[in-house]
């Protein structure tokens, strides 16, 4: 895939060299206007609808004008998904699972194209990038060759015994809504979606405008694999799509922050929707006095500044021994210092640009608030305008006080604050002051010390002796929050689960031949022994240990 805006002039702004090779970093990289119209016809959207302009981070030139989705477009689109969805239900599973395992040959063959579109839409480094790919890649492959056993029948023991038999079965809620953000839409986007489609939904994608081409072309390529027509449509818009998908879906998911992750639960709460909701992390590392330094400050850095600290399992904070304290933030602060910023599509950068003027602001407030308010700046703290208009440095701080905004408030930017403990003890109850839970790490050179402390820790997923990239790659293991980080799961059978409903199906034998334990001839035995019968029952159920 070649990338250029869809705008006649964009690159007729203040970065004026832009057309230049040389100073260029995406000047080689053209999208043909044409392609770029294909995909934006996939938007759910009437003729005449408004537009948002998406800007590339890493130069702040336009990309293309995306047409935005309103709430009045979704009434058609639910009818069209609930047709769909009705016949992909009643297909064979091994037809669902070879869409999958399509998608996971495909995103691999056609890596360089979407790599591409993603850094021009994210401002990520390519690394960065490519780990979002490799993630949706490992989700496909394993829920298409799981799925089967996840979703099978199962038999559960009955109140009569061999008398009853009773299963449980799994049902697909019928059209899922997906509410995926800016940073992550291969991940939290066509992800999601995978998972709901394979349990046999369909589903209505509410992209950000930011990265709509990105979801765009994920539809394409799930159409390539063979999904059938409508069963995943991207709709593009604001909070206005994003609450109204809500009147016309079964089920939802969506990620995003504390904030509207509360007001899309309390709607979908007062609209009687099940929802799974992955909201902020204000995510915590402990290091051991045990640890080897140089090793741990390596998995810090990736910890705290992969996508630019973009995203929800980012750490922000890190809690030291105070034996190995200067020894570990010297070893982090030259690690950090030395992290290459770049605007290139190639895999020169360790780090990239933050996505807009939003979330730069955002992260030079939170750094300006903590140093007024007596914090110290052990390296960075600077905006790189000359790498870009939104570049920001790694940043390590020190001495962050609890009244400072970083301390508690989420950054989502490359800043991490360390603060020296003197314990065990105080670590974890230093990573437990506070309403969010979503991630944790630890920190040491024993595994059985780490995975104790671990389950101290009031977080949906701790992640020992490795960072957030482990953890979410173990995909049979479920991901996600606790208290104000949200609740569901994504990942593992529970992941799967989340996008069906159980129903429970319980047949009585004999009631009709006179024979077996039937619970109408007991109850036909009287009002006094029919109760007498029962508790006998439960005696020598109590007796055998039958569950």
């Amino acid at each position: 895939m070649r990338w250029t805006s869809a705008y006649p002039d964009a690159m007729a702004h203040e970065h004026a060299d832009l057309h230049d090779p040389e100073t260029d970093p995406l000047a080689t990289y053209v999208l043909e206007p044409d392609d770029v119209r294909t995909l934006l016809a996939r938007v759910v959207a009437g003729p005449g609808h408004a537009t948002a302009s998406s800007a590339a981070p890493f130069t702040g030139a336009p990309v293309a004008a995306v047409p935005l989705t309103t709430p009045g477009d979704l009434p058609g689109a639910a009818r069209r998904a609930r047709a769909a969805q009705r016949l992909w239900a009643a297909r064979p599973l091994r037809e669902r699972t070879a869409v999958l395992l399509r998608v996971h040959d495909l995103l691999l063959e056609r890596q360089s194209d979407v790599l591409d579109l993603l850094q021009v839409e994210t401002g990520k480094a390519r690394t960065h990038a490519w780990e979002e790919l490799g993630d949706v890649a490992n989700t496909a492959r394993y829920y298409a060759l799981r799925a089967r056993r996840f979703l099978a029948p199962r038999t559960v023991r009955g109140l009569t015994g061999p008398f009853a038999s009773a299963r449980v079965l799994r049902h697909p809620y019928g059209v899922v809504g997906i509410v995926t953000p800016w940073n992550y839409p291969l991940s939290l986007g066509l992800g999601d979606a995978l998972t709901a489609l394979v349990a046999g939904n369909a589903v209505l994608l509410r992209a950000d405008p930011q990265t709509a081409l990105t979801l765009l072309w994920c539809a394409e390529l799930l159409e390539d694999a063979g999904l059938p027509a409508d069963l995943l449509q991207v709709l593009v818009g604001g909070p206005d799509v994003g609450m109204a998908l809500l009147e016309h879906v079964d089920h939802a998911g969506f990620t995003g922050s504390t904030r509207a992750g509360r007001v899309f639960g309390a709607r979908a709460g007062e609209l009687g929707v099940p929802v799974t909701l992955e909201l902020g992390g204000k995510n915590a590392m402990y290091v051991a006095e045990d640890v080897d330094v140089e090793a741990t400050a390596a998995g810090a850095v990736r910890a705290c500044f992969g996508s630019a600290g973009q995203l929800c399992a980012s750490i922000e904070r890190i809690y030291v021994h105070q034996d190995v304290h200067d020894d570990f933030v010297a070893a982090l602060v030259r690690r950090a210092a030395a992290l290459r910023l770049g605007a290139g599509l190639d895999y020169r950068a360790d780090m990239g640009s933050l996505v807009g003027p939003a979330q730069l602001a955002r992260v030079v407030e939170h750094v300006e608030d903590a140093v007024g308010h007596g914090a110290t700046v052990l390296t960075g703290g600077e905006q790189r305008p000359d790498l870009g208009p939104y570049f920001y440095e790694p940043t390590v701080l020190a001495d962050v006080p609890p009244e400072a905004r970083a301390h508690r408030e989420e950054t989502f930017g490359p800043v991490v604050a360390v603060y020296p403990v003197a314990s065990d003890d105080e670590a974890v109850a230093a990573m437990n002051d506070s309403e969010l839970g979503l991630l944790a790490a630890v920190w040491t050179r024993s595994t059985a010390r780490g995975t104790a402390l671990a389950a101290r820790v009031r977080a949906g997923m701790v992640a020992v002796n490795d960072t957030h990239h482990v953890l979410w790659g173990s995909v049979g293991a479920p991901v996600g929050g606790v208290g104000a980080s949200g609740h569901g799961r994504r990942h593992g059978r529970e992941g799967l689960w989340e996008t069906t409903w159980t129903q429970s199906v319980v047949a009585q034998r004999g009631v009709h031949t006179g024979r077996g334990l039937g619970m109408r001839h007991v109850h036909d035995l009287g009002t006094e022994v029919w109760p007498r019968v029962l508790t006998r029952l439960l005696e020598v159920e109590r007796a055998l240990r039958l569950p």
